[in-house]
């Protein structure tokens, strides 16, 4: 059986090895794909000694072929006279490298998780397709797209740590469609990316991974419906990823270069050391908001922290936190619908979950707020 998962851990290097012996990017990510379907192929009755050194190899193959095929750049012919003979291949790691142009300013946020998936993850155009829930004929114009944009920035130039992180962690947020668990795949590039940077905020992308993902089996119901934190069964909750999320974290912490993703992380620390929604740390939790919001000042963070405040010192206060913030921010009206139901105020709620609900971003959380408001105007009729 063919292990999928070291053919794509082996993929960035080997387009980096192409990269360095002289392919384009673009035509390096191409041969190392076509190599990648070779060794599925082949490999399934004999599988090699040195994985890497195949795949340099075969991928060196693939990348001359095309080459010798194509006319246009006959000037390029010199690097056919004599190919590397098979044999160990390179150590030196371009994965990280790799990591930067895929998340290069210049491609849009959909384009540079495309690329990222394609080529530091090794997925298929058909899995990243599948995954969006988009044809794959839409997603290898996407693809095709991104590497064109990319294909003049040299190899060698030095990326944006905070670029990366924000693109894995657009596709930590994807979701779960297709054959491939985006969550899973986030995780599994940004321990890569770990282990290849000294920074405290990749170590806290990872832990607030790590201690989402934890709650996964307990956030919906049999039916797909969404759970709210708050109802969530703890029990279901993956208590060794928190383990290893909290460690990641307070090691992080320790060396005391605070960054929004070391923040949003403790916030998420602090819910899943509460055993019950009751026993929850809300007064802690505002005043990692407010590091958070002294970090990034973000109006997510700020709708966010509301939240919070109404939690810690009433749901009076989190509407008046709320009420510096513009109506227009996505969930405004949710926030606003569960504040006012908790301060007493069913009809306003009732109205405000309906607004929201019209505005959800996907289906599980348009039935939920559908059902809130339902929930509270069945309450407000039965009412003498």
């Amino acid at each position: 059986m063919v292990d999928e998962d070291l053919l794509r851990t082996l993929t960035p290097t080997v387009i980096g090895i192409l990269g360095r012996r002289g392919a384009s990017w673009t035509a390096a990510e191409d041969a190392v794909q076509d190599a990648l379907v070779e060794a599925v192929r082949v490999w399934r009755d004999a599988p090699p000694r040195d994985p890497k050194g195949w795949l340099v190899t075969v991928a060196w193959r693939k990348y001359l072929d095309a080459v010798r095929a194509d006319t246009s750049r006959r000037r390029r012919e010199v690097l056919v006279d004599e190919e590397p003979e098979p044999g160990p291949a390179e150590v030196v790691d371009d994965t990280l490298q790799l990591y930067f142009l895929c998340a290069h300013p210049s491609l849009t946020p959909a384009s540079a998780v495309a690329l990222t998936l394609r080529a530091v993850g090794g997925l298929t155009t058909r899995q990243i397709a599948q995954a969006y829930l988009v044809p794959e004929a839409t997603m290898a114009q996407r693809i095709s797209r991104a590497k064109r944009t990319v294909s003049d920035v040299r190899f060698d130039q030095p990326g944006n740590v905070g670029t990366v992180l924000r693109v894995l962690y657009l596709v930590f947020n994807e979701g779960y469609s297709g054959d491939v668990d985006l969550a899973a795949e986030a995780i599994r590039l940004t321990r890569e990316l770990a282990a290849r940077t000294d920074s405290e905020e990749v170590a806290g992308l990872l832990a607030l991974m790590l201690l989402h993902h934890a709650r996964r089996p307990a956030r919906t119901r049999p039916d797909g419906g969404l759970v709210p934190l708050a109802e969530q069964d703890r029990a279901r909750w993956d208590t060794r990823l928190i383990a290893e999320g909290v460690d990641v974290l307070q090691a992080a912490l320790a060396r005391d270069r605070l960054g929004e993703f070391q923040a949003q992380a403790a916030i998420a620390a602090l819910h899943a050391d509460a055993r019950t929604a009751e026993e929850t740390d809300w007064v802690q939790i505002v005043e990692w908001y407010d590091e958070l919001v002294r970090l990034t000042d973000s109006p997510v963070a700020r709708l966010n922290r509301a939240v919070a405040v109404g939690e810690a010192d009433g749901p009076r206060v989190g509407l008046a936190a709320l009420a510096d913030l513009d109506p227009a921010l996505p969930r405004h009206a949710a926030v606003a619908a569960y504040l006012h139901e908790r301060n007493g105020d069913p009809v306003t709620a009732a109205r405000l979950y309906a607004e929201a609900a019209r505005s959800a971003p996907n289906l599980p959380e348009r039935d939920h707020l559908t059902r809130q408001a339902a929930r509270l105007n069945a309450e407000l009729r039965s009412c003498p």
